[in-house]
């Protein structure tokens, strides 16, 4: 288990002691079934799988946590082919068409007609804690998701003040110099992809399998794009693409990594988990500990909890 795509938040060394009491607070908002009127419900479940009941797992000073879901797919399409049917029949015994207000009631009708025979799809979103120096990391890319899971966090915990990443010097504008110099931090090297945006809203110009050197690359930015997503590689040890935004996508270890994780044989699925993640949060911790310098991003302090 790696993670693939990294949306970050930051809390406080004071936030991190209420993680103590973790698996309880987990355990008062595990998933549990959709019922048959629910259109999906949301909680926490064993990242080892169905089969297991223990709720976080803990190496060093990170705790993995699941958030799971269940969703009812109820196309609207179907829905609305079975409002139809319904509102036709109700306007032809009435003699007229149907109004707003009972409109509303043979839809509520026909939704508790097809909930319970919808099919249910569920979802799992992998996350882990970093009491140590204060990082909430999500396996996700979506803003929204990651919204959503730290929303289910706060809810088990009952408070939870993690904030999203207030970086000190502008992403973009850092970005945008690195690949216009070339002169980039102590360990980073350029990757091969890019994405150039004008600011102003005009063309975007998007890079893959490109030597990002190239003098085509430097012309657009002298035309004034700038760096919104750039491929970087970080001490030869993982690649990812990192955007404005701060998001970590496509992470990806280099064989220096997975050949120490494939040279340490594991005889069940529990200890490859926690092989891999061990080895992911000690790998996370000293690329973390560049954002953090390269970006200038602060670590919340006991007042700001």
């Amino acid at each position: 288990m790696f993670f693939r795509n990294l949306t970050l938040f930051r809390f406080s060394a004071t936030a991190a002691k209420s993680l103590e009491d973790l698996d309880a607070a987990l355990a008062g908002r595990a998933l549990r079934a959709c019922g048959p009127l629910e259109v999906a419900t949301r909680g926490f479940v064993s990242p080892f799988g169905p089969d297991s009941e223990v709720l976080s797992h803990t190496v060093g000073k990170a705790t993995l946590v699941t958030l799971g879901t269940e969703e009812k797919l109820l196309p609207a399409a179907v829905i609305n082919a079975e409002l139809g049917k319904r509102l036709r029949k109700e306007a032809e015994r009435r003699g007229r068409p149907v109004g707003g207000r009972q409109r509303r009631a043979i839809k509520a009708e026909v939704l508790d007609v097809l909930l319970p025979q919808a099919f249910v799809r569920p979802a799992r979103l992998n996350a882990f804690l970093d009491s140590k120096n204060g990082w909430l990391v999500l396996d996700t890319a979506s803003r929204k998701a990651a919204e959503a899971a730290l929303t289910a966090l706060r809810e088990a915990l009952g408070s939870f003040p993690a904030q999203p990443l207030a970086a000190a010097e502008t992403p973009r504008a850092l970005m945008t110099d690195w690949l216009g110099s070339g002169k980039l931090p102590a360990g980073v090297a350029l990757g091969d992809e890019c994405e150039l945006r004008d600011p102003a809203g005009g063309a975007v110009i998007r890079c893959r399998r490109q030597e990002l050197e190239s003098t085509e690359v430097r012309a657009h930015l002298k035309q004034g794009k700038q760096v919104f997503q750039l491929g970087l590689q970080y001490e030869d040890r993982a690649s990812f693409t990192l955007g404005e935004d701060l998001v970590i996508r496509k992470l990806r270890f280099l064989d220096v990594v997975q050949d120490s994780l494939d040279a340490d044989g594991r005889d069940s699925a529990e200890a490859e988990l926690d092989a891999r993640f061990a080895l992911m949060t000690l790998e996370l911790e000293r690329l973390f500990a560049g954002l953090e310098k390269w970006f200038g991003l602060q670590r919340p302090d006991a007042q700001d909890a």
